[in-house]
């Protein structure tokens, strides 16, 4: 009977939960393909994944630190509000994509005091455990085209644009 492992490409159903039982997200019928060992999904959830075949229904807790990292403090900064081109209004909880040394990353607006603009860069999970209710819908080997890609393709995987 066929295991995850690396080099292959499991599908699977998922309910995404918080600590407080909130849900996050969910596949709602759309299982997601990723290829194993590829880190394709996070850290922790890919290590509970190991082993397992079709048919498997398990919960994964996963810390955040092997989810989407701790909160980092240096990715809060306050910038001035004429640094944001071409928005008539800035509110908070508005998203935007910032250029940084790091590449392209998610900032969202915190705080607005005056022509003062606090961003946070951390990922809107950062610093939050979760779980994972996963059930495993189809496990195959990868293609050779997947393996050179780093992930899934078809469907529930990585669509090339």
């Amino acid at each position: 009977m066929m295991t995850i492992a690396n080099d292959k490409v499991a599908l699977f159903e998922y309910v995404l939960t918080d600590d407080a039982g909130e849900q996050l997200d969910a596949s709602n019928g759309n299982p997601l393909a990723y290829l194993h060992g590829h880190g394709n999904i996070i850290p922790g959830l890919e290590k509970q994944m190991e082993g397992k075949s079709v048919g498997d229904k398990f919960t994964a807790k996963v810390p955040a630190a092997e989810a989407y990292g701790e909160r980092v403090d240096v990715l809060v900064q306050t910038v001035p509000s004429n640094m944001f081109q071409g928005v008539d209004t800035l509110e908070v909880g508005m998203r935007f994509e910032a250029q940084s040394e790091h590449g392209m990353h998610s900032v969202e607006i915190t705080e607005i005091d005056g022509d003062q603009v606090t961003v946070d860069g951390n990922h809107p999970l950062a610093g939050v455990d979760l779980t994972f209710n996963v059930e495993v819908t189809g496990l195959r080997d990868a293609t050779e085209e997947e393996l050179e890609h780093g992930h899934a393709h078809g469907p529930g995987g990585h669509h090339h644009h």
